[in-house]
């Protein structure tokens, strides 16, 4: 493994569990709960974790915009909405792909980008 590489990531939540079953219905993802303020995820391109805060990262208040990938934009829009997050930018186009922004429940933006 080359050195410095970005292997670990984490997001301030203030609903644990809320956050935690909107990935879990959105994205499928597995969590390890690590006593009442963190959770964390494997096995999703990166690792990472949520821990409890009141913040909440945004690209408006100049914070990292953490991408996932989706085979089928729409769907996984779809599912994202469907889990309780908040669309903030709509689908569209840019070089190379397409993707949309959404805000999760305890107001993290995130993006899911598709190359079709």
């Amino acid at each position: 493994m080359t050195n410095h590489q970005i292997n670990y990531v984490e997001f301030p939540a203030r609903d644990l569990s809320v956050t935690k079953q909107f990935f879990i219905d959105a994205f499928e993802w597995q969590f390890e709960d690590y006593g009442p303020d963190y959770i964390a995820f494997k096995k999703q391109g990166i690792e990472g974790g949520f821990f409890r805060a009141e913040q909440a990262s945004s690209t408006d208040n100049g914070a990292a915009l953490v991408v996932l990938f989706a085979v089928n934009l729409e769907a996984t829009q779809q599912r994202v909405e469907e889990a309780g997050g908040k669309i903030c930018k709509a689908i569209f186009e840019f070089p190379g792909g397409r993707r949309f922004h959404f805000i999760e429940p305890s107001g993290n933006e995130l993006a899911v980008w598709s190359d079709e």
